[in-house]
């Protein structure tokens, strides 16, 4: 496996490509999307796009942030409460809803154990180095697959629609996307529609 290009290196191949497919660069690099993608704060994704060093932060800080990050994302989804969700995680994961809490608002820092547990619970690909990468680290790491996604999109509405499925989502359906070299312009348009209802049917479900 080829190593991961540093953060200024993927910026300026996505500039290029950008350029190359005739897209929007607020498609590609939304600091909101990308802030929720990376579990960042918005003014560290501008201020890293813009090329500049975020402030220095710890390992500890970054586990605070990201999980209370998390957490926001999860109530503002779910409509639920924090207390709902502290009780979710203290029934899955075997810890006491007030430590869960804790952990939760970014008062407390989370065992390796339940760092372990917090990643099945939110369902985090990468695993617990989700947490505790650097801020450039972590936006690279949503930056690339984008780069190799344009990089293999047939024509610019395939990119647009590899960007559209990368932007939210780490399933199958991206994994598919990226495979589909050949399709024909018919065909992309069947699978755009499918994919806008299958995301369409995720986003109600979640708000039930």
């Amino acid at each position: 496996m080829e190593p991961v290009p540093p953060l200024a290196v993927t910026l300026s191949r996505l500039e290029e490509l950008i350029r190359e497919r005739g897209l929007e660069r607020s498609e590609i690099l939304s600091p909101k999307e990308l802030s929720a993608k990376a579990a960042l704060p918005e003014d560290t994704v501008r201020t890293l796009l813009d090329g500049r060093e975020p402030v220095p932060d710890t390992v500890n800080d970054r586990v605070r942030a990201r999980v209370r990050f998390l957490a926001d994302a999860y109530l503002a989804r779910t409509g639920r409460r924090m207390s709902d969700l502290a009780a979710a995680i203290s029934q899955q994961l075997g810890v006491s809803a007030f430590w869960a809490r804790q952990v939760c608002s970014g008062e407390k820092i989370p065992s390796v154990q339940l760092l372990h547990g917090l990643v099945g619970f939110f369902g985090i690909e990468a695993g617990e180095a989700f947490f505790t990468v650097p801020a450039a680290e972590a936006l690279n790491n949503v930056l690339t697959p984008l780069v190799t996604a344009l990089q293999q999109a047939p024509y610019p509405g395939a990119a647009r629609g590899f960007v559209a499925s990368l932007s939210g989502y780490d399933d199958v359906r991206a994994i598919a996307l990226r495979q589909a070299h050949d399709l024909p312009q018919e065909r992309w348009n069947v699978l755009n529609a499918t994919l806008k209802a299958l995301l369409e049917l995720d986003a109600n479900e979640a708000g039930q």
